[in-house]
């Protein structure tokens, strides 16, 4: 028996110890590796649902700027120019946003459209350490293209 090996008498009332052992190594290895997976978990699952979210908010803001984009000026067109009726262009806008269920801005610059979308979703998993939402926000714009505009 080597020194090492030696086992300890114990005493009255106190556990049998060998020297050089690494207790509860193990579990404080299994905890932090459960923490981590936990982790990665919580980024797949709310990272892929924010990145739908973001994908749905990018179509939505596209779509109302089309939608405001195609509100031609009658009063201009009679008069031969054809230039985008602000307000209508904001009223069918944000009337698509509201169809959708969600809300934003719309600004109308000359001939262009630009909505903007900024919102939060819950997290589902990573609510769970202190992550309670996640931002998502997209913007578009969208001009009114008439007549010829190149060469064949």
């Amino acid at each position: 028996m080597t020194d090492r090996d030696e086992v300890l008498l114990p005493a009255a009332g106190r556990k049998r110890h060998r020297r050089g052992t690494d207790d509860g190594s193990f579990t404080v290895f299994l905890a932090v590796l459960a923490l981590a997976l936990f982790a990665l978990v919580g980024l797949v699952v709310d990272g892929g649902r924010a990145v739908a979210a973001q994908s749905a908010a990018a179509g939505e803001s596209e779509q109302a700027a089309h939608l405001g984009a195609d509100q031609i000026s009658v009063e201009a067109l009679r008069a031969g120019t054809v230039t985008i009726d602000p307000t209508s262009a904001s009223r069918a806008a944000y009337a698509y946003l509201r169809s959708v269920g969600t809300s934003g801005t719309v600004t109308i610059s000359g001939q262009s459209v630009v909505v903007h979308i900024q919102t939060s979703m819950p997290t589902v998993v990573l609510g769970i350490i202190g992550v309670e939402q996640i931002s998502v926000s997209a913007s578009a714009s969208a001009s009114n293209v008439h007549g010829v505009t190149r060469e064949d």
